[in-house]
């Protein structure tokens, strides 16, 4: 009942002024309620219940862990032991070991006979280090003809460089692949290698070699994403010169790619990934629908619900109800996962489950309120996408993606980002080929120090994607 309804049943003989002003002091209070819980909400928005960072979490925050078992921690009985492996004799100094007396008795054992097999223990253990220098020394001559000088060349594989290629790969990867600054970088080579100190001119210098020597590799991965039939997508800021920039990640089966971009529109990740005519897998950011074949991240759906619940009232029973639905679907997944269902299985396991979130988000577009209504439409609009993965052989959730945007993440929180385009241009790369190397099970600084070493010579660079074959 409103202020006037109340008054009105006590008595009250209200003007035309003062109704219209209650009414005006009514719709004021109902905004203001609205504001208030707008901003409660966002301030207990965390990891947990929206797509803000981890590390961006107040403390106090505990993030859901895994539902108990009803085991202890550790190797279960009876499970088989997991043992390092041995390496083989080629690799290692054999030292024997021969006991003289019997660890019982006493005895002499000088001419016993063997019991069992003898018992290997490798300990493994890092040498001192030191660099190998190599001097090039260009011997002049004097013309006995002409009387003038020449002098020797430098070998084209020197490229006139004081650092080799593997070390110079190194450098690159250290500041890119494992994220230590320029100084730590410097610190840790002439530490490491016993030798004086690079600048941090030279390590820069390294860096951008390291850039040039895998242009090819970078444009080989990213045809790679381009052409493939499934790639999860995602995007995250980064800076150019304190300038707010974009740095999307494409993630297939062989490949990675990474891409600067200056935009978080669709113009940005048409110029990534072109007109890709595979699965897109990616959150319900509206960029990602100029593709029309894609799979929605069904780990954001949660969060999603979480947010969406703290604004308490219908919406936060919406939000619980969701939540539910949630974890039905992936209680599915899980028993396809583990090979209890197959695919005709998780289908009709899961068509009850369509059929009750499809009733459940067409309830809540009619709701009053917007949160809701907005939500529900945006999951309708987009509902074949959430269903992808029941009919074509992917994951339901975008993780690699995301999994792949961590350690960039990372390293922009310690570098800031780039200060130049070549800065940006080296981040791509070195982002792509270190975890496209991962992919294919290739050390990246082999990889890159024949890279860098094709680059000096003249000769065509290495192949990223054959180099595992």
């Amino acid at each position: 009942m409103s202020i006037i309804e109340q008054l009105e049943a006590a008595g009250e003989v209200l003007s035309p002024a003062v109704r219209a002003a209650i009414r005006g002091l009514e719709a004021t209070v109902a905004l203001l309620e609205e504001r208030v819980r707008e901003l409660e909400a966002r301030l207990a928005q965390n990891s947990t219940n929206s797509s803000k960072p981890p590390s961006s979490d107040p403390p106090g925050v505990v993030r859901p862990g895994k539902k108990p078992k009803g085991r202890k921690r550790g190797g279960q009985p009876g499970h088989r032991g997991h043992h390092r492996a041995l390496l083989p004799p080629e690799r290692v100094e054999q030292i024997e070991h021969v006991p003289e007396a019997c660890g019982h008795c006493g005895h002499s054992l000088a001419e016993a006979e063997e019991g069992r097999p003898v018992h290997a223990h490798q300990v493994v253990e890092l040498p001192p280090i030191r660099a190998e220098v190599k001097e090039h020394r260009m011997v002049c001559l004097r013309c006995p003809k002409c009387s003038k000088l020449t002098r020797a060349p430098l070998p084209a594989e020197v490229g006139g460089k004081h650092f080799g290629p593997r070390l110079t790969a190194l450098a690159g990867l250290l500041a890119g692949h494992y994220r230590l600054s320029r100084r730590s970088t410097v610190d840790l080579l002439s530490r490491l290698l016993d030798v004086p100190a690079p600048s941090l001119g030279s390590s820069e210098a390294c860096t951008q070699e390291t850039s040039a020597a895998l242009e090819a590799a970078y444009r080989e991965a990213h045809s790679e994403v381009r052409s493939s039939g499934w790639a999860g997508v995602d995007e995250t800021p980064w800076k150019l010169c304190g300038k707010k920039m974009w740095l999307w990640v494409g993630v297939a089966q062989r490949a990675t790619a990474f891409h600067l971009g200056r935009s978080r529109g669709a113009a940005e990740l048409k110029k990534f990934l072109g007109d890709f005519g595979g699965i897109v897998s990616s959150d319900r950011w509206c960029a990602y629908q100029i593709y029309d074949w894609r799979q929605l991240c069904w780990a954001h759906l949660p969060r999603n619900f979480r947010k969406l619940g703290l604004r308490g009232g219908k919406a936060a029973e919406f939000a619980a109800a969701g939540e539910k639905v949630c974890d039905r679907v992936f209680e599915r997944w899980r028993k396809f996962r583990e090979g209890s269902l197959d695919r005709e299985g998780l289908k009709r396991e899961m068509s009850p489950i369509q059929a009750s979130f499809r009733g459940l988000v067409e309830r809540g577009e009619k709701s009053i309120n917007r949160r809701v209504a907005g939500l529900s439409r945006n999951l309708l609009k987009l509902w074949p996408s959430l269903w992808t993965f029941l009919d074509e052989p992917i994951e339901l959730t975008n993780n690699a993606a995301e999994r792949a945007l961590r350690k960039a993440v990372l390293w922009r929180k310690g570098c800031f980002g780039n200060q130049s385009e070549a800065g940006l241009r080296y981040a791509e790369r070195i982002l792509s080929v270190s975890a496209t190397c991962q992919q294919q099970k290739v050390h990246p600084l082999d990889f890159i120090a024949l890279s860098i070493a094709a680059l000096r010579s003249g000769n065509a660079a290495p192949k990223l994607l054959a180099a595992a074959t």
